[in-house]
């Protein structure tokens, strides 16, 4: 018989009772636990950026980018960081669809933390932000592991997207995948 989980919600905190997983604010003192995951290369592999080589960099990112972020969660297992998860907004016309991201610290990989975490921020995120219709992912062709998480999290495979993102100097395939404010949460 399957546990059932209850996930407590506010604006800044989700937390899934049955795994001690938490989704939090980032805050510049959590440079410690940021720099384990985000200096692994294997981590930085399929993601935008390269690994952070020093505290420095790590404080700015989070001082620029995580910090004025309308939707930014640190991954925390027994409160804490091992990981991160966004949406992103889009404007205009295109505000019915948010983008999500995703980086968990590899040690973790393949143990269920990335497809909770992702059910979580679905469950948080159409509440959050009404105006959101769909929230969608782009995942590299070759990170098969990214994919499972989120058809595991309910998102349906749209296509692939053929040379439609230049990562780390060469074009990149991308599998995009959505999620609707209408689709059963699983």
């Amino acid at each position: 018989m399957e546990e059932i989980c209850h996930v407590q919600l506010d604006q800044s905190t989700a937390k899934d009772e049955c795994s001690n997983l938490s989704l939090q604010l980032l805050d510049l003192s959590d440079i410690d636990d940021f720099m384990v995951w985000a200096t692994d290369e294997n981590v930085a592999r399929f993601c935008s950026w390269e690994p952070y080589t020093n505290k420095e960099d790590g404080l700015n990112f989070i001082r620029n980018t995580v910090l004025p972020h309308p939707w930014f969660r640190a991954i925390c297992l027994n409160d804490r960081q091992i990981g991160a998860i966004s949406v992103t907004a889009n404007s205009g016309n295109d505000k019915c669809r948010g983008e999500l991201g995703y980086a968990l610290a590899s040690k973790y990989w393949g143990k269920g933390i990335a497809t909770r975490a992702v059910k979580m921020v679905a469950k948080t995120i159409f509440a959050d932000w009404p105006h959101l219709e769909r929230l969608q992912a782009l995942v590299d062709v070759e990170n098969f592991g990214s994919q499972r998480v989120l058809q595991k999290a309910g998102f349906q495979r749209a296509g692939v997207l053929r040379k439609y993102f230049n990562k780390k100097g060469r074009s990149r395939d991308l599998v995009i995948f959505s999620l609707l404010s209408t689709d059963p949460q699983i």
